[in-house]
């Protein structure tokens, strides 16, 4: 029988289950969709039950494509910063708070007066605001984990595991590799937080019950998960100090591998830990929504064919869709840098995809000043990625390889995550 390996991603809008062969070659894949999270002004939550629920239908649905019996290990990626409450049972007392959740303001200020400023656990959505915010309201609670955490914990029958990725907003200090003191200024107590493993560290055989029920192998590991950011990361393949993945999305997103952590808390630059490297990144408000307050993606669609890379418009732009931006350049009041205006559209169009790739070759230029190793090569995923005259434009302005992920699937990440073990 050839052993399967499979990583389940649990998004906002649906969850995906992917399984591949000890070569890393998919054998098969599923998704299930996820209703929407309610949403009241800044609190964004959702019902537990449904990631659970989609979770088994989208393994059923991948039952029917390859032998859910062949499985070795699985590993559960999340949304990062979405946090619940369970008791000891793994029963939710609370609502599952998502990474969007907003509403723990006082909290924030209280973690900003004693968190360190490289902490990722800073802001009204943080993982620890949430936390603060859930264990003033909620009675029966034994473990806070997160979204991957309390999936992982059904399969596997055993509760308050998380990762070094997920746990990176909860305060959880990657360098020392564990809890801070600082927390405990917080009245946070320790026992409520999660023990801490090494992304894919396998921590349990499947739950017998849950196996029997799904059709697992009672033999099949679950092993610690990530964040869907980082095992979207994993799947591009991207693994050598150098290596980065550009996500051109409505924002950019830049990720580099490096050889030791860099934060920049005033740029929200910060490092999960890769094994003993380390995934350095920053996002900037420029990227697709910068276009779209200038273009319908049918214009850009209709004026792409007339983009000429190899002639440069000449035109120095910083593309933002409003003032504000955060990284490479951390100014709140920044305006947008984008005339003069040519007179033909499609000239201005390829001026704004030159300045987005100013903005990105900067920002690699800026984690490289941090400390990070030289860039050797740029991997692309998200819908700008398949823009091939952008991407000559980037590889020029950028100045190494570019070029399009094969694999940017976080459940494929997640699948690689549960064959390779923890990165070394």
């Amino acid at each position: 029988m050839t052993e399967l390996f499979v990583g389940i991603d649990v998004g906002t809008s649906g969850v995906r289950a992917c399984a591949a062969d000890a070569s890393g070659e998919i054998k098969g894949a599923a998704a299930v969709p996820l209703a929407a999270p309610r949403q009241d002004g800044n609190a964004v939550d959702q019902d537990p039950e449904l990631w659970w629920q989609a979770t088994v239908a989208a393994l059923d649905k991948l039952g029917r494509i390859v032998d859910l019996g062949a499985i070795a290990r699985i590993a559960v990626d999340g949304t990062s910063g979405t946090l619940l409450l369970i008791d000891a049972d793994g029963r939710p007392r609370s609502h599952g708070l998502m990474y969007n959740d907003a509403r723990a303001v006082g909290e924030a200020r209280r973690i900003a007066a004693v968190a360190p400023p490289e902490s990722g656990a800073h802001g009204t959505s943080s993982p620890l605001a949430k936390l603060m915010h859930l264990l003033a309201s909620t009675t029966g609670a034994r473990h806070a984990v997160h979204q991957a955490d309390w999936i992982a914990g059904r399969l596997a029958g055993r509760h308050g595991v998380s990762d070094e990725n997920n746990a990176l907003k909860l305060g959880y200090d990657p360098v020392r590799r564990e809890w801070p003191r600082w927390i405990d200024r917080l009245g946070v107590p320790h026992d409520v937080l999660p023990s801490i493993l090494a992304p894919g560290t396998p921590f349990a055989e499947v739950d017998p019950s849950t196996a029997r029920a799904l059709g697992l192998s009672p033999s099949a590991r679950i092993v610690a998960g990530t964040t869907d950011g980082v095992a979207a990361f994993i799947a591009t393949g991207a693994a050598t100090p150098g290596d980065a993945v550009t996500s051109l999305g409505t924002t950019l997103v830049v990720k580099l591998v490096a050889t030791q952590p860099i934060f920049a808390a005033g740029q929200g630059v910060y490092s999960h830990r890769l094994g003993d490297k380390w995934l350095a990144g920053g996002a900037s408000n420029s990227g697709g929504a910068a276009l779209l307050a200038h273009f319908t993606a049918a214009d850009m669609d209709r004026m792409t064919p007339l983009l000429r890379p190899d002639k440069p418009t000449g035109l120095d732009y910083y593309p933002l869709p409003k003032p504000g931006e955060r990284f490479p350049i951390a100014d709140p009041a920044l305006a947008p840098k984008i005339t003069p205006r040519p007179a033909e559209d499609h000239r201005f169009f390829q001026a704004l995809l030159e300045g987005i790739a100013s903005v990105e070759a900067m920002a690699y230029q800026r984690l490289q000043a941090l400390g990070a190793p030289a860039l050797r090569r740029v991997i692309s995923i998200g819908g700008g990625a398949r823009n091939d005259a952008w991407t000559d434009i980037r590889r020029r302005i950028i100045g190494v390889p570019v070029s399009v992920a094969a694999q940017t699937e976080a459940s494929y990440g997640a699948a690689l995550l549960a064959l390779q073990g923890p990165p070394q």
